[in-house]
């Protein structure tokens, strides 16, 4: 079940959250260092993730679930967030080069499908990348933080359920070693426990992550053409009015 978009915003801007958004865009970034003159969709809550990649790729959009809630995004400029089943995207086939899934296959009850959706609108050659909170970590054994909510995912299990669903998982890494807690002092650690875990214990890393590019088949017969799809409309941002406070942010 997907967590409230409240609070994984809210999550994002303390300080555990900025901690743990800072370790997973270094290690995003190891796999997809240029995305220029690409296109990349995020699923679940990915636009925290998500920003570094405006202005450099060609496209990016992000896709919230509709039984999470959609937050206006980025609240700087026009909205490239929408809200939208996992399992019926409002998008064409062969759509996006990139799309990386984050607090989101762990919360849903559909992922198979929301797996085929996501093959659907990937292009050939396109790649998955997968963020989910590892079985064996202490992030996935407190509710405090997202990554302790819903299905956790071993490396194993996520590679086995790509390739029921037509993806080949190319490459794996993990992250967040850190533990899961609110001291200012261990908190600044987090880089020293970031190259120690990767050395000596990354079994028990807080986030695994796994990626998987497009598996195509050559068919004969007639071409299927695929059911129109609906169109994809963006929240736009709420007038603050009296009484009222409008909330803000760089997440």
């Amino acid at each position: 079940m997907y967590r409230d978009v409240v609070d994984l915003r809210e999550f994002y801007r303390t300080s555990l959250g900025q901690v743990a958004l800072r370790q997973l865009k270094r290690r995003i970034r190891e796999f997809w260092p240029d995305l220029a003159g690409q296109s990349i969709l995020g699923m679940g809550y990915a636009t925290p993730y998500l920003r570094p990649f405006i202005g450099e790729a060609a496209r990016t959009i992000a896709i919230m679930p509709s039984t999470q809630g959609v937050v206006f995004w980025p609240p700087e400029g026009p909205g490239l967030v929408g809200l939208s089943d996992e399992a019926n995207l409002p998008f064409d086939d062969l759509t996006f080069d990139r799309v990386m899934v984050v607090h989101g296959l762990e919360a849903t009850e559909r992922s198979r499908q929301m797996l085929r959706e996501i093959w659907r609108v990937l292009a050939g050659g396109g790649r998955l990348l997968i963020v989910a909170a590892n079985r064996s970590g202490l992030w996935s054994r407190t509710e405090r933080t997202p990554f302790g909510h819903g299905s956790p995912y071993s490396a194993s299990q996520l590679s086995q359920m790509l390739r029921d669903n037509l993806f080949v998982p190319e490459r794996s890494a993990k992250a967040l070693y850190i533990p899961p807690v609110r001291s200012r002092f261990l908190l600044s650690t987090a880089p020293a426990w970031e190259r120690l875990g990767d050395r000596w214990f990354s079994t028990f890393a807080g986030v695994t992550m796994v990626e998987a590019t497009k598996q195509i088949y050559a068919v004969s017969g007639p071409a299927v053409v695929a059911p129109a799809r609906r169109r994809l409309a963006f929240p736009r941002p709420v007038a603050e009015s009296k009484g009222m406070r409008g909330r803000s942010g760089k997440i």
